[in-house]
C-alpha cells in the first residue's frame, strides 16, 4: 500500500512537470510562433518591435545561437554542426543575442532556441576530435556504444543504432554521462537566464528519452519577472515519425511536445488532392487521423528540412506553391489542433538546397529587406508577412479556444466552418465555383474578409461580407481566384 501510494505521488509530480514543458509560454491571446530561419539577431529584434508584436505573433524559433563550424560555401546546415556553446554565430554576437531576447520579450514575443545537443561538428569540418571551448574530449562521445562497422547509423529500423551511432558522421554525444549532460544544461540555463522561453530539441529521435528527461530536470525555471512564478521552459522535440520505424514520437510526449510531421504531410496531400484526398475529410483532422493528442503536438506545414525534401519532405507544400501554401496555412491556423509554427524562408534554388541565407561575398548574412507593402526583398521570402497568413494569425487569436461548429462541405473540396461565435472560414479548392448560403455562427453585421484585405481605420480594403440576423451569409468564391477562400471574425467587424 505504501509503495503504491508513493508511486502515485511520484506520478502526479511527473505529470505536473511534463505539463509545464508543454506550455508554449506565450503572452495572453497569442497562439502562433514563426521560424525566422537564418535571420540575424538585430533583424529579429527589429521585427519583434515593428511587426511580430503588433500583428499578434506569440514567439520566434531562432536558428542555433552557438558557435558552429564554417563550411566552404557557407551552407545553412553548418549551423547544425556545433563546435562550442559560446553565443557567437552567423546570426551575431552574444551581446546582440541578449539585446534581441530583451527587446522581443518587451514586445510580447518570446524566443525559442533551436538546441543542437545530440552531436558536435564532424571532425572533417574542424580538424579535431576534441572541442576545447566546451571542453569535450573523445571520452565524451558514444563511440563505444555503437555497434556498426562505420560508426554511423546504417539501419533506421535498429533503435540502438539510431540513438548510439553517428548521425551523418557527426560525433554522437554521450548524454548518459553526467559531465556531458551538465555541460549541455549549463548552456541551456544560460539561455534561460537571458530570457528565452523554450527550446526546439533538434534530432531528438537520436537521443534516449530517459537521457533527455534527466537533462530537462536540470533546467532552471524561467525568470519570474518575465514569465511569472514556477514556469518551466517550453520543450518540443524533433522526432520524425511517419510510421514504419521502431522509434515513435509518443516515446517523447511524456517529457514535452513533439513536432507532428504527419500534420504537414497529410495536409499537403489533401490540398494537392493526392491519393484521393479531399478537403471534406478534414472534419476530424488531428487525432482523428491517428496523430498525437492536441496538447502534445507542435505543428507546421513545412520546416527548414522538409521544404528542401529532407526529413519527411516530398509532397510538402512550400512557398514555391504559394497559392496552395496559403490554402493549407489558412486551414492550419483556423483549425484548433496543436501549436503552430509558421515557416519564414529565404529563396533557394531547388537543385541547390544547401544554399545559405542571402549573404555578401564573404559569407556574411545580409540584412532583411522590408518593402513598403510589408513584404520582404533581397531574397527573403517572409511568408509570415503575407497578408493571407498574418491575418490568419489574428484569426486564430480571436477564435482562441472556441469549438468547431457549423461544418459544411460539398462532398468534395469545398468546406466551411465556424469557431464558435467568433470566427468563420470558407475554402474552395475545387475546379468550379462555390456559391452557397452558409451558417457563420457570427452576430449580424458587416465583416472585412481578412484574406482579401485589411481592416484599416474602420474601412475594409478587401471584400465585405454581410452576415444576416440568422447568422447566414452568401459565400461566393471563384475557383480561379488567387486566394479561393474567405475568413471573417468579430475583431474585423465594420
Amino acid at each position: 500500500m505504501q509503495v503504491g501510494f508513493l508511486i502515485s505521488i511520484f506520478a502526479c509530480f511527473l505529470i505536473i512537470d511534463t505539463h509545464g514543458t508543454k506550455d508554449p509560454n506565450t503572452a495572453p491571446n497569442r497562439h502562433t510562433a514563426v521560424h525566422l530561419f537564418e535571420w540575424k539577431w538585430k533583424d529579429i529584434a527589429n521585427e519583434c518591435e515593428r511587426f511580430l508584436g503588433p500583428y499578434g505573433y506569440a514567439a520566434i524559433q531562432v536558428s542555433p545561437p552557438n558557435e558552429h563550424s564554417l563550411v566552404d560555401g557557407r551552407p545553412w546546415w553548418q549551423r547544425y554542426q556545433p563546435v562550442s556553446y559560446k553565443l557567437q554565430s552567423r546570426s551575431g554576437s552574444e551581446t546582440e543575442f541578449i539585446d534581441m531576447v530583451h527587446r522581443c520579450n518587451n514586445a510580447g514575443v518570446h524566443i525559442y532556441v533551436d538546441a543542437i545537443i545530440n552531436h558536435m561538428a564532424a571532425a572533417g569540418n574542424r580538424g579535431s576530435a576534441d572541442y576545447p571551448s566546451v571542453p569535450y574530449s573523445a571520452w565524451d562521445f558514444a563511440d563505444s556504444l555503437c555497434k556498426t562497422g562505420s560508426g554511423s547509423i546504417e539501419n533506421y529500423n535498429d533503435a540502438d543504432q539510431v540513438r548510439n551511432c553517428k548521425l551523418s558522421g557527426m560525433p554522437d554525444l554521450l548524454l548518459s554521462k553526467d559531465y556531458v549532460v551538465n555541460k549541455i544544461a549549463e548552456y541551456m540555463n544560460r539561455l534561460i537566464e537571458i530570457g528565452v522561453a523554450g527550446f526546439r530539441i533538434d534530432a531528438a529521435k537520436h537521443m534516449w528519452p530517459n537521457d533527455l528527461n534527466k537533462l530537462i530536470g536540470k533546467l532552471n525555471n524561467l525568470p519570474s519577472h518575465i514569465f511569472g512564478q514556477n514556469k518551466r521552459p517550453f520543450i518540443y522535440f524533433e522526432v520524425i515519425d511517419l510510421g514504419g520505424e521502431p522509434i515513435k514520437n509518443t516515446d517523447y510526449t511524456w517529457i514535452g511536445r513533439v513536432s507532428e510531421f504527419r500534420y504537414g504531410k497529410y495536409l499537403s496531400e489533401v490540398v494537392r488532392k493526392k491519393f484521393g484526398q479531399k478537403l471534406k475529410y478534414l472534419n476530424n483532422f488531428g487525432t482523428g487521423w491517428g496523430m498525437i493528442p492536441d496538447g502534445d503536438a507542435q505543428i507546421m506545414i513545412d520546416n527548414h528540412d522538409n521544404q528542401r525534401g529532407h526529413g519527411a519532405g516530398g509532397e510538402i507544400l512550400t512557398f514555391f506553391d504559394s497559392r496552395l501554401y496559403k490554402i493549407g496555412t489558412a486551414f492550419m491556423l483556423a483549425w484548433p489542433y496543436g501549436y503552430p509554427v509558421i515557416m519564414s524562408s529565404y529563396y533557394f534554388e531547388r537543385n541547390n538546397d544547401f544554399q545559405g541565407p542571402p549573404s555578401d561575398g564573404n559569407g556574411n548574412t545580409n540584412d532583411v529587406v522590408i518593402n513598403a507593402d510589408l513584404s520582404c526583398g533581397g531574397g527573403w521570402i517572409c511568408e509570415h508577412r503575407w497578408r493571407q497568413i498574418y491575418n490568419m494569425v489574428r484569426f486564430r487569436n480571436t477564435a482562441a479556444f472556441q469549438p468547431v461548429q457549423n461544418w459544411w462541405d460539398n462532398g468534395n473540396n469545398q468546406i466551411a466552418f465556424s469557431r464558435g461565435n467568433k470566427a468563420f472560414i470558407a475554402i474552395n479548392n475545387d475546379d468550379y465555383g462555390l456559391d452557397q448560403w452558409l451558417q457563420t455562427g457570427l452576430p449580424q453585421g458587416q465583416y472585412c474578409d481578412v484574406i482579401s484585405g485589411n481592416l484599416e481605420q474602420g474601412r475594409c480594403t478587401g471584400k465585405v461580407i454581410t452576415v444576416q440576423g440568422d447568422g447566414r451569409t452568401k459565400v461566393t468564391i471563384s475557383n480561379i481566384e488567387e486566394d479561393p477562400m474567405i475568413a471573417i471574425h468579430v475583431d474585423a467587424k465594420l
